[in-house]
């Protein structure tokens, strides 16, 4: 056997070795979205990672809740040479935004050989936002105000979407609500008083997630259950390029209060869930 075959021989773990390794590697993930967890108890941490969320559409729950603990006014991330792809360069000095990859990972037998079997680790990757590059202009998302009429064309979607859950939608001149959702008569009705086509697409939004995610006040109460649902609408009307900055991401204190940081996963996930939806209905 030559020099340089041995030099390439791949040392063999164990199945303790290897187990050990895929063991840490998932301590160290659940440690960093526990601690980006943590931080969704603010009623800044929520607002934060809510906004990373409807920035970041096609990122997971946990690698938003990591980019807004970290970086939590990034409006795009990519990798140091994806960067250089698109004419920019991270900037001497910046530091990393961590966040998860998965790795499929081939499993070995006890000689070393490769198996039919593989396992699925995460590792944590290194991205930096754009405010952290310098180089080409690139183009600018769209963001239109709640008061004009330029996603108009979502109205049609929105209501073809509700008569695929099996809900109609009407118009009625309604006082003090722009709208509501009646799971009871699967009725989604909208205000008339709602005159700008992009203020009945925010509300035609907020009413679908009731009807998808939280069609009544049952198992939330009606405080906590209309946090998850603007929570949601204001995700999803970002992700369509509708400006809402006009409108506050709701929050409510007892969670932090509680200090609970399951149950505040559990309505980030559940608000996750429902946008994921909406976003999926407008595509």
């Amino acid at each position: 056997m030559s020099p340089t075959t041995v030099a390439r021989r791949r040392r063999t773990f164990s199945d303790a070795e290897r187990a050990t390794y895929r063991e840490t590697k998932r301590a160290e993930a659940r440690d960093a979205i526990e601690r980006a967890a943590r931080a969704l108890l603010t009623s800044e941490g929520w607002r934060k990672w809510a906004e990373t969320r409807a920035t970041f559409h096609d990122y997971s729950i946990n690698n938003c809740m990591l980019i807004a603990m970290q970086h939590p006014e990034a409006t795009r991330v990519a990798g140091f040479k994806a960067w250089q792809q698109l004419g920019r360069q991270v900037r001497k000095g910046e530091h990393a935004i961590r966040i998860m990859a998965p790795m499929v990972v081939k499993q070995r037998d006890d000689k070393g050989d490769d198996t039919d079997e593989t396992v699925t680790l995460f590792r944590a990757v290194s991205v930096f936002d754009i405010s952290q590059t310098d180089g080409e202009a690139l183009p600018e998302p769209p963001c239109e105000p709640v008061t004009g009429d330029s996603h108009a064309p979502y109205i049609a979607k929105l209501e073809s979407f509700a008569r695929s859950i099996g809900y109609r939608v009407e118009y009625r001149p309604l006082e003090h609500v722009g709208g509501f959702c009646k799971a009871s008569e699967s009725l989604i009705c909208v205000s008339t008083t709602n005159t700008s086509a992009n203020r009945r697409v925010k509300t035609l939004i907020h009413e679908l997630a009731h009807a998808v995610g939280v069609p009544t006040y049952k198992e939330h109460g009606r405080g906590d259950a209309e946090v998850i649902v603007e929570t949601a609408a204001v995700i999803v009307c970002r992700s369509i390029g509708l400006d809402t900055s006009g409108e506050s991401i709701p929050y409510i204190a007892g969670w932090g209060e509680a200090n609970d940081v399951a149950a505040i996963r559990r309505y980030a996930e559940t608000v996750d869930t429902i946008a994921r939806t909406l976003e999926s209905a407008v595509a």
